[in-house]
């Protein structure tokens, strides 16, 4: 009889565990309501034909939020702190304001996610609902306060479920391996995908989460800085990334090919919008792929609403030196998307123009990661690979690009 021992790789595990928690915080802005609205709207039109896109936008997420980690963890400082110490007073100022409009467009489709939930769900209006996803976004913060170990628990138990929600929709639909291959291939079908893959870009690639990232790491700088440490740390926060990244990537991919699968070419019902996909799923499939669809997106919109506010907050303190109540900042990034609730505006529409919103915001974020993450006198001999920033580099080009278009797009 054969036996196994596992003592060896249960130490190894025990050793890296610490160092694992602050990408699954990061990856469930990757899948916030925002991509809900824009990956099932996505499928929903054009089939397969952005799974590209998604694709694309995950490998980018995954290179970003290392970079963040690293920086974070090599220097004990957050990207926020880190552009006020090394840039010109202006331009910090700058890169606040537009870090606070980002902030707000991150909320309104965080709170418009769970006020929909909460209706599809139970009936909640979704004024209503809205405050009620702020009340529950604060008790997880409050996890926060008791220790970051329990908050990055709680926000990754969440993740895993929307990623059951959706694995268990994918496996009912099933999927067209061909089509599913041919939307690998780079391709739009005109300007309205255009727009529809920068929501998806602006919904992957979260600027927020860039700053984020860098501040949940420096929580474990201290130990990495021990003799020895610093390169195993590194190593255990790129796989933390990768298998974070991935589950949100699995995730996005699922939404999808789910309405790619089920939607596209369909005549009957508004697929076009969230409640028409909950309705829809209840149509084609049933009502626990429905109820599975509504658990997710309210796991979504709770989850990401605490992220949101304590992204907010790292971002203030970062780059003005001081920060204010949570209540009081709360309030402030809440206020649009009230405004969209009580006015009665298409919830749908106004999550896929956030992302789109949202997609302006990566290159202020980006750049100056990029450029810090180059600097020898900063993260010496961690600093980045000429292959990572020519890659990182070519990111940035591709997303103000698409934003340049729209610029264009929408002025004429």
């Amino acid at each position: 009889m054969v036996v196994l021992d596992l003592t060896v790789p249960l130490a190894r595990a025990r050793r890296a565990a610490p160092w694992f928690g602050p990408a699954f915080v990061a990856a469930i802005a990757y899948a916030d309501p925002g991509n809900f609205a824009t990956n099932f709207t996505g499928g929903a039109s054009y089939g397969y034909l952005l799974v590209w896109v998604i694709v694309a936008a995950n490998l980018v997420a995954m290179l970003i939020q290392s970079l963040s980690a690293k920086l974070g963890l090599v220097t004990g400082r957050n990207l926020a702190q880190l552009c006020r110490e090394r840039l010109p007073r202006p331009v910090t100022w700058g890169l606040w304001a537009q870090a606070e409009l980002v902030a707000m467009a991150t909320d309104l489709a965080e709170i418009i996610g769970g006020a929909l939930a909460l209706r599809l769900l139970f009936g909640v209006p979704l004024p209503v609902g809205g405050l009620i996803t702020c009340v529950v976004a604060f008790a997880l913060l409050e996890l926060h306060r008791r220790g970051v170990r329990r908050f990055e628990a709680a926000i990754g138990a969440l993740l895993g479920v929307i990623l059951l929600g959706f694995l268990y929709t994918s496996l009912r639909a099933g999927a067209d391996p061909g089509a599913l291959a041919g939307g690998l291939v780079p391709s739009f079908a005109g300007s309205e995908s255009l727009l529809l893959a920068t929501g998806i870009l602006g919904a992957t690639v979260m600027p927020h989460v860039i700053y984020l990232h860098s501040a949940l790491t420096t929580s474990r700088a201290g130990a990495a800085a021990e003799p020895g440490r610093l390169r195993p740390a590194l190593r255990c926060q790129r796989t933390d990334t990768l298998l974070a990244l991935g589950a949100a990537g699995l995730v996005n991919l699922a939404m999808l090919v789910i309405a790619a699968q089920l939607f596209a070419g369909s005549a009957g019902g508004d697929t076009g919008t969230l409640e028409g996909i909950h309705t829809g799923l209840a149509t084609v499939l049933d009502g626990h792929a429905a109820l599975a669809f509504a658990i997710a997106l309210l796991a979504s919109g709770l989850a990401s609403s605490s992220v949101g506010t304590y992204a907010g907050q790292v971002v203030m303190q970062g780059f003005l030196g001081r920060g204010i109540p949570l209540v009081a900042r709360r309030l402030v990034t809440m206020a649009p998307a009230m405004v969209v609730l009580l006015l009665g505006a298409d919830p749908t529409e106004a999550l896929v123009w956030s992302q789109v919103m949202l997609s302006f915001g990566v290159p202020f974020a980006l750049v100056p990661l990029i450029w810090l993450t180059t600097r020898r006198d900063l993260l010496g001999a961690h600093v980045n690979r000429r292959v990572t920033t020519t890659a990182a580099s070519a990111a940035a080009v591709l997303i103000i690009a698409l934003d340049v278009f729209l610029i264009v797009r929408t002025a004429g």
